[in-house]
């Protein structure tokens, strides 16, 4: 189907600059890098308001082809050159660490610096290279007797102070929703300055992690979203009444989800009591009605219980003590009569011993008794009749006859009464077996009355303990679903105040519409300018974000056009810089967008509309730098255009002059 033509004719780009602007409010002068303070110049580059081409040539796109010299225009240093601009614009890194360690081998004591105007002031900024730690940003400084020097340093503070107050103004850290305390500047800086390895995928891609810039937040990060609310508050097309309408919905969004993962548990909780309810008052084969119904069935179930459990006998507690009492006698009594047996089983071997002893003095003491009927003298052995006949002077002693039988007498006795001993402790032991059965019987059916009292009393209480419990939980189950009927009814009241605060949202929106407006208006024209004339634009704000569309005979959305979308809304924000309109300098720095999958006419009139802009005007009031391996338009090839021609090889060709 053919395009229907439109009624009037798309106005072209055009651009204002306010009045007594008479050159960029922010752009860089000249940027210079020295071996060391007072050392060598390895590089010093002018540069301009308007366009500023910085050229790796790539094969054979240069001269130097003729001479058979042939190097890839990747690595010469215009990456490196773009971060050494942000470096000296406040950012904290200048590379990777891999290269700042190689650039601190081989300039240890080098040194970065840069002329950067401020409303017509120039700052001197020098940053160290390598170990040294002296940084410096003065207002109306020498930029060469600074770097030469050894002064005292100033950090870089004062110029990104400047920055915010003269520029960004303040009061945006609050509208861009940044951390207490943390600067705008830098923020806005990492949208001006793309990395590179972001390879111009989104509107919203400013820092890579591969860049090793170490980026704040927003500017780095998966969430766009802070990065939207940044970019809205940089092109002044938020207000604080809607940030603060933003902050509500947000707060709103969060308790919503609080809410419902509230009540989505409470109705876990609450199905959960009630089939463990409907288990344990054994209602499972009942057709149960629905709430409130149910709860009273429950109700009624469980008060139930209660009375049962409550006319159940509890067991006389005096018996109980009695018979605890009867049982702890028996023990007693059965433990004395063991111990006694145990006791006498032990003495009886010992009292047997002591008997075979006394026995065995039994034969002894017959034969003394034997001997002295019919004594021998104990010294010659001769019959005392025969010594006393032959009158034998030599002994006196004899043995005394009835003494020796009183011993034998008494030993004879102390055998009778051992045996006797040993005979009542048999005859006791024996005593003692019956009496011990019958103990352990008496022990039994002591405890066999306590269990059966406890028993009783026991469940009597397991079964009150239970029906109480199911009490407790019927009590519980109405509090839950007490408490969810009233989180229901917060979370619609929630529901209501979130419609209402996303209404206001979407009136803050159209509000807005001006503002976005005036972005789609001059990114239509230059997506027209850079494509065909019957090619359209237009940046939408909707409540997911930022919606860029190019019309080329149809929406396209190839890798191209997405990159061309980044291309051109960055510059359309730079016509609204050159008019005032944002709060951000008409400032922008893209890194070899050509590397991402742009075509070379739409390339090459990329160049040719930048020098078309400073045109337009008398006075040329932005400052936009392009790096690129693509060889530039012939026309564009030169000076004032063309600042600096880097190259992969040799070394010297390169940025920092040699190879790192």
């Amino acid at each position: 189907m053919p395009q229907q033509h439109e009624m009037f004719e798309p106005p072209k780009l055009s651009l204002t600059v306010p009045a007594g602007v008479n050159e960029p409010r922010l752009w860089v002068r000249r940027l210079a890098i020295w071996e060391a303070p007072g050392g060598q110049k390895i590089r010093d580059i002018s540069l301009r308001p308007g366009l500023n081409v910085v050229w790796s040539p790539d094969g054979f796109d240069d001269d130097n082809a003729a001479a058979g010299v042939r190097a890839i225009g990747h690595g010469s240093g215009k990456t490196l050159f773009c971060r050494l601009l942000r470096y000296c614009l406040g950012e904290q890194r200048f590379a990777d660490e891999t290269q700042r360690e190689r650039i601190a081998l081989a300039f240890p004591n080098g040194i970065v610096g840069a002329e950067v105007m401020l409303d017509g002031v120039c700052w001197a900024v020098v940053r160290p290279l390598g170990i040294r730690r002296r940084h410096v940003a003065i207002a109306d400084g020498n930029l060469d007797e600074i770097a030469a020097g050894d002064g005292a340093t100033t950090s870089i503070d004062p110029l990104i102070e400047a920055i915010e107050q003269g520029i960004v103004t303040p009061g945006l850290a609050s509208l861009a929703r940044l951390h207490p305390g943390q600067k705008a500047w830098p923020i806005a800086l990492a949208w001006l300055t793309r990395d590179q390895e972001c390879r111009f995928d989104d509107v919203l891609d400013w820092r890579s992690p591969a860049s090793g810039s170490d980026a704040p937040l927003p500017a780095s990060g998966r969430e766009t979203g802070p990065r939207r609310e940044a970019l809205r508050a940089f092109l002044a097309a938020i207000t604080e009444e809607e940030q603060h309408s933003r902050r509500t919905e947000e707060t709103l969004r969060t308790d919503v989800a609080n809410s419902e993962r509230e009540i989505s548990y409470m109705d876990w909780d609450r199905d959960r009591r009630r089939n463990r309810l409907i288990d344990q008052l054994g209602l499972a084969e009942n057709s149960l009605p629905d709430m409130p119904l149910l709860l009273e069935v429950f109700q009624k179930a469980a008060d139930e219980r209660l009375a049962i459990a409550a006319e159940l006998p509890t067991g006389d507690m005096v018996e109980l003590v009695q018979a605890r009492k009867a049982l702890q006698e028996a023990r007693e009594e059965l433990r004395r009569a063991d111990e006694e047996r145990i006791r006498i089983e032990a003495q009886i071997p010992a009292e047997k011993q002591v008997l075979t002893l006394l026995s065995s003095e039994i034969p002894g003491l017959s034969s003394a008794a034997g001997s002295a009927a019919s004594q021998v003298c104990p010294i010659c052995e001769v019959p005392i009749d025969r010594a006393l006949a032959e009158q034998c002077k030599l002994s006196h002693k004899l043995h005394d006859e009835a003494e020796c039988r009183v011993r034998l007498t008494k030993k004879r006795q102390e055998i009778d009464d051992q045996a006797q001993k040993i005979d009542r402790l048999e005859a006791r032991l024996k005593t003692l077996q019956p009496t011990i059965a019958l103990g352990r019987q008496y022990v039994e059916q002591a405890e066999k009355r306590v269990q059966a009292i406890e028993s009783v009393r026991d469940a009597r209480a397991s079964a009150w303990q239970t029906a109480t419990r199911l009490k407790e939980g019927v009590e519980r189950f109405a509090e839950l679903s007490t408490e969810r009927d009233a989180a229901r009814k917060r979370l619609r009241s929630l529901e209501d105040k979130l419609s209402k605060e996303r209404e206001t949202l979407a009136a803050f929106r159209d509000k807005q519409g001006l503002t976005f407006g005036k972005i789609s208006q001059k990114f239509s024209a230059i997506i027209r300018r850079l494509v065909n004339d019957s090619a359209r634009g237009a940046v939408t704000l909707t409540g997911n974000g930022l919606e860029i569309v190019v019309d080329v005979d149809g929406d396209r959305r190839t890798a191209a056009i997405e990159s061309l979308k980044v291309l051109a809304f960055d510059l359309a924000c730079l016509c609204l810089s050159v008019e005032g309109s944002t709060r951000v300098p008409a400032f922008l720095v893209h890194d070899s967008p050509r590397e991402a999958d742009l075509g070379l006419s739409i390339y090459d009139e990329l160049f040719r509309l930048m020098r078309e802009l400073e045109a337009l005007t008398e006075t040329t009031a932005f400052q936009y730098i392009v790096t690129t391996t693509t060889r530039p338009p012939d026309d564009l090839r030169c000076d004032p255009w063309l600042r600096l021609i880097l190259r992969g090889a040799p070394g010297s060709a390169r940025l920092m002059g040699r190879d790192l």
